[in-house]
């Protein structure tokens, strides 16, 4: 059973785009005339598969309930010249922030950073053309029409990264998830155990004119950056942000010293890589309104005061937070905004064509094997039952090459040659 509480920002899905439907091969019929000329239409395209972002998703977690979209297929044509009706298409809404990869090979497609952005990534099969549009001035009555391009299948990796201008990072129960809800309307869930976020919480900062969003990321500990604890799970979500806000326990009531917090929690980041090790941080010191804490405030500063920004809060009660939020403001204004992931090929989509590729082997029993998407391709458009057809397939298997590349291996009059469904002996 699917716990719904569980955040989940990485899942797989599988897509595939609708196959086209077939062309028509009909002639017109009127009483005491059987046949008065070819009327085949064509088949409708496949429907297409988008992906959609949509600010209003929080997570991947519906994708573990649906995680199989398929588009409609296209019709076949009809007669009386009647084209079929294209496919449904699919429109599969994800969370801004996601970024989608293939599967198989890893490749990234697309990043849907910006909510409403829409990206074709299959693109459905082309319909077949119906008879009537293979006359020629020599061919007048076509008897064979096109059947439509077929889809595959593709596995697809969605990964959610979030999206923030500030990442809240520090140990477990240093106070992050209490300063978020102090300084915006956010309002994770917050008590007093390790481990009580498990998921980012993400909240707008106003501050006079200017507003900004802070992510609060459950809390590290030593080894995340090799997997422990919540580890690679969520080291990854400040990888998008512009500036770290770096929370300290200043009271050491648990022990812990601050500026070793610190050391550990920055040489986690540098582990896991070190663009995220170079984001800009300012410090927030807490809890600095419990006894104790002074000495601790002192020695941190005395460590860290010359290279970072520092200020002493206390979260529970707001004491400080409206100084930080100036402080992180201030610097915001320095850097530069977040950019999506670079993507190699912008306008990249699964399609059904593709270039007509060959190759040819041959079997223990002597046989010339032809494959590929070329023979794909034929298959698809011979009929071998009509002259006209097979004249345009021996005619393609010449421009194509295939010819050429069986005589260079040898072949010899009266082999046997396979191509798809099709085997003949070979004439020279």
């Amino acid at each position: 059973m699917i716990d719904k509480n569980v955040f989940t920002d990485k899942v797989r899905i599988t897509i595939k785009a609708g196959d086209g439907g077939d062309g028509m091969n009909s002639f017109k019929a009127f009483k005491g005339k059987p046949a008065c000329g070819p009327d085949g239409g064509d088949g409708g395209n496949g429907g297409d598969v988008y992906l959609v972002a949509d600010r209003s998703l929080n997570d991947l977690l519906s994708f573990r309930f649906t995680n199989k979209y398929v588009a409609g297929n296209g019709e076949r044509g009809g007669t009386n010249r009647c084209s079929g009706r294209g496919g449904t298409d699919v429109i599969i809404k994800v969370p801004v922030g996601t970024i989608v990869k293939d599967y198989e090979t890893g490749r990234l497609l697309c990043d849907m950073f910006r909510d409403g952005d829409k990206k074709l990534i299959a693109e459905g099969g082309r319909g077949g053309k119906g008879n009537v549009r293979f006359t020629t001035a020599r061919r007048h009555a076509p008897n064979f029409a096109q059947k439509g391009e077929k889809t595959k299948e593709h596995i697809l990796l969605l990964e959610l990264k979030v999206i923030a201008d500030v990442g809240i990072i520090g140990f477990p129960n240093v106070g992050k998830s209490t300063l978020l809800s102090k300084i915006s309307a956010a309002r994770p869930k917050i008590a007093n155990y390790h481990f009580t976020t498990l998921s980012p919480n993400l909240g707008v900062v106003s501050y006079y004119e200017d507003s900004f969003v802070a992510a609060d990321i459950p809390g590290l500990i030593e080894g995340a950056s090799q997997g422990a604890g919540l580890g690679h799970d969520f080291l990854k979500h400040i990888e998008r942000t512009r500036m770290l806000l770096h929370v300290v326990d200043a009271s050491g009531i648990e022990g812990r010293d601050p500026v070793e917090d610190f050391k550990k929690i920055n040489s986690e980041l540098s582990g896991y890589s070190q663009k995220l090790a170079a984001l800009p941080q300012v410090i927030a010191l807490n809890k600095c309104d419990i006894p104790g804490a002074e000495d601790n405030v002192k020695a941190f500063k005395k460590a860290y005061g010359g290279k970072y920004g520092i200020y002493c809060i206390s979260a529970v009660a707001g004491e400080g937070t409206r100084e930080l939020i100036g402080g992180i403001v201030d610097m915001l204004k320095t850097l530069p905004p977040v950019a999506p992931v670079e993507c190699p090929e912008e306008d990249f989509a699964y399609r059904a064509g593709g270039e007509l590729e060959f190759d040819i082997f041959v079997d223990e029993n002597g046989v010339y094997v032809v494959v590929g998407t070329l023979v794909d391709m034929l298959c698809r458009n011979v009929s071998l039952s009509d002259p006209d057809s097979m004249a345009y397939f021996q005619k393609i298997l010449r421009e194509k090459g295939v010819i050429s590349r069986l005589k260079d291996m040898g072949v010899k009059e009266g082999d046997t040659v396979s191509i798809g469904d099709v085997e003949f002996d070979f004439v020279n």
